[in-house]
């Protein structure tokens, strides 16, 4: 599905899928009531109406199997944010067995990292522009800072050599939710549940094409069914991108705080 639709709000994406989704109902609906004359409707009424569990099935398959994908990604993505944002916590808190100039400069470079992540990579994330090319210059700045001090002490080794592998974790974090960022239900999988879908809603039409009333009330439900479906997953199709989108919050929240100004 296009970009538009994905950052429509939850409301006008109903309406979206919604109406297209009717309007394909009515659209097979009356294309099979107008086919459906005195001597095509006995032809019609041969199909088994054993069909409509089948297609029914089949198309069951394929929301399991298009949805299994969505809140794969989802739960990838959330988890890779929160192990950043654990990582980075992680590099502050031990900042404090650093001196107290190194532990300022640290804490320093976290916060321009966590600053950018939320107002530029977030919003490249959210249409799938962001890249790997380039490493962040605020981490690859810490991890420079950490690697070329040198220790004093058992304890500031330590804390050195933890605060590398912490930093090590973030950026590890950071491929991950990016690669996720660009995940997405690929176009052939749409157009295979719309097809699936309207091969459903065509045999229930054929089936009950003496009785318009029935007709229309059995596509009709299976039509709300069908839209409810691609909402869910159009809705959690993009982890980073729309209304219902992972945000930068878990980083925010362990962003060190900004220095007091002097004078």
């Amino acid at each position: 599905m296009s970009d538009w639709l994905h950052n429509l709000p939850v409301p006008w994406m109903a309406l979206v899928i919604f109406g297209f989704t009717y309007l394909l109902a009515a659209s097979i609906y009356a294309v099979v009531a107008r086919l459906a004359t005195e001597k095509r409707a006995a032809s019609f009424k041969a199909i088994s109406p054993g069909m409509l569990p089948v297609l029914g099935i089949i198309f069951g398959l394929f929301v399991a199997f298009t949805a299994a994908q969505v809140w794969g990604d989802s739960d990838r993505a959330s988890a890779a944010v929160s192990r950043e944002a654990s990582a980075l916590r992680s590099a502050v808190l031990l900042g404090a067995g650093l001196p107290a100039e190194t532990e300022a400069r640290l804490q320093g470079y976290v916060r321009a990292y966590v600053e950018q992540a939320a107002t530029v990579e977030w919003p490249m994330m959210a249409r799938h522009a962001a890249s790997l090319k380039a490493a962040p210059p605020a981490l690859a700045d810490a991890l420079q800072l950490v690697i070329t001090m040198t220790p004093r002490g058992a304890g500031q080794q330590t804390a050195q050599r933890e605060i590398v592998t912490a930093l090590e974790q973030a950026l590890d974090a950071r491929r991950q939710r990016i690669i996720i960022s660009m995940a997405a239900v690929n176009p052939v999988k749409w157009w295979c549940l719309y097809l699936q879908a309207a091969c459903a809603l065509l045999v229930i039409g054929l089936v009950h094409c003496d009785n318009r009333l029935a007709a229309s009330i059995a596509m009709g439900l299976f039509a709300t069914g069908v839209a409810a479906s691609v909402l869910l997953i159009a809705a959690h199709d993009r982890p980073f991108t729309g209304e219902i989108s992972i945000t930068p919050e878990p980083l925010l929240q362990i962003m060190p705080d900004a220095p007091p100004k002097r004078g």
